[in-house]
C-alpha cells in the first residue's frame, strides 16, 4: 500500500479541502455525478483523457473521504453507480462558484497558463 513520504499537515480549511480534492478529476466527477451521470462508463465518456484506472481511483478515494456513494447491483454483470453523498452535495455551490469564476476570467486564465 502507498504511503505518502512527507506528512499531513492539516492546520487549516486550506489543507484540509486540498488534501480530499487533491487529483485532478475529482472536481469534475463530482460535478458529473451531481449531474446525474453515475454509471463508470458515463463519467468515463465525459472525461475521455482520463484513464479508467485513474477515475477508479479517484472514485474510491471520493468514497473513501464519504463525498460519493457507491452501490453494487447483484446482477451479471455487475452494475455500479455512484451518488453524491448528503456531504458531497455540499461541495457543489463551491464547484459551481470555481467554475463561475474560471468562466469570468478565462481570457486572462488562457492567456498565463498558455504562456
Amino acid at each position: 500500500m502507498y504511503e505518502k513520504k512527507i506528512p499531513l499537515s492539516l492546520n487549516c480549511g486550506l489543507d484540509l479541502i486540498g488534501e480530499v480534492l487533491y487529483g485532478k478529476w475529482k472536481i469534475r466527477l463530482l460535478w458529473f455525478i451531481n449531474e446525474g451521470y453515475k454509471r463508470p462508463s458515463e463519467l468515463q465518456r465525459k472525461i475521455p483523457d482520463a484513464s479508467r484506472r485513474v477515475l477508479n481511483v479517484q472514485l474510491k478515494e471520493l468514497e473513501e473521504h464519504e463525498l460519493v456513494a457507491k452501490v453494487i447491483y447483484p446482477v451479471v454483470p455487475p452494475k455500479v453507480e455512484y451518488s453524491l453523498t448528503e456531504f458531497g452535495k455540499t461541495l457543489i455551490p463551491v464547484i459551481s462558484a470555481l467554475g463561475n469564476w474560471g468562466d469570468e476570467h478565462q481570457e486572462l486564465l488562457m492567456k498565463v497558463i498558455l504562456k
